[in-house]
């Protein structure tokens, strides 16, 4: 993402010494450029939005706290009623895909790096803020957690199964170069690929959209931008669901066979087929 001048800018130049401290972490990983204080805007953007999303939870908590105003929904759009909209959409989402006991475990995760992502990207349609999404150090902070996740519940559910299955089905001794192979290719595609793909996507997404707009509304100030940030809208959207699809899809691969439900047909049919082998060993 192309260093540009945000209010976050000022922000940090009223504390010089926070942007001379951004020096000693040393060159970027890519160019290996030293950091400067730009290096700091997006992090300072990151706890910007952590921040608004607690004090905004915090209140859409206290709406529902009382029990019996909250199972009367609102007649308009408040605040309670756009975080039952966004949180019952991806609970849904992943209980289609894995099961409500497994979505009820492991929703907290998906639930909070959808707010976080959202309210990120749809900070840089606001003129003169950058979505911190636009930068790699967030998206990889983002990528990294879910990797961390699904290898904890992974290893929760599994043991050390999660890492066994890496290498395939047995297939005799003479075979064990193929396991060898599979291991290294499902242990690269797992916990390497996954991770860089997850945060560049988001982050190329997210960094060209921003561009784009930023273009349109430095050459046409009025009128014209309207149609790029419709699209922007759409792509924030998209890419929080993309982010989210994909989280919960590495969490159900990880943890299945292992959780109390496997989805809806493959639960019934297994419990059938235990019955059946009950009955015929009776």
């Amino acid at each position: 993402m192309p260093e540009h001048t945000t209010f976050f800018s000022y922000l940090i130049a009223m504390f010089p010494a926070l942007g001379e401290n951004m020096k000693n972490f040393g060159t970027t990983v890519l160019g290996h450029h030293p950091v400067s204080e730009h290096g700091a805007e997006p992090l300072v953007a990151a706890v910007f939005v952590a921040i608004l999303l607690v004090i905004l939870a915090a209140r859409a908590k206290a709406q529902v706290a009382d029990y019996e105003k909250s199972v009367i929904p609102d007649d308009k759009l408040t605040l309670r009623t756009f975080f039952e909209l966004v949180i019952g959409y991806f609970y849904n989402m992943m209980k289609d895909m894995m099961g409500p006991t497994r979505a009820k475990k492991f929703f907290p995760i998906v639930g909070t790096g959808a707010c976080f992502i959202l309210f990120s990207n749809f900070f840089g349609m606001i003129p003169g803020f950058s979505p911190p999404t636009s930068s790699w150090n967030v998206t990889l902070g983002c990528a990294l957690v879910v990797l961390f996740a699904f290898s904890f519940y992974g290893f929760k559910e599994a043991g050390f199964g999660f890492i066994s299955h890496l290498f395939g089905p047995w297939m005799g001794p003479a075979m064990i170069p193929i396991n060898i192979l599979i291991f290294a290719i499902e242990f690269l595609s797992t916990f390497i690929i996954r991770p860089i793909t997850l945060s560049i996507r988001l982050m190329l997404n997210m960094a060209v959209d921003h561009l784009l707009l930023s273009i349109a509304l430095g050459a046409f100030a009025l009128f014209v931008p309207i149609p790029i940030m419709i699209l922007g809208t759409l792509v924030c959207i998209v890419q929080v669901l993309v982010f989210c699809l994909l989280t919960s899809i590495y969490i159900s691969l990880a943890t299945e066979h292992h959780g109390d439900d496997h989805g809806h047909g493959h639960g019934a049919a297994a419990h059938g087929e235990h019955e059946h082998g009950e009955k015929a060993h009776a």
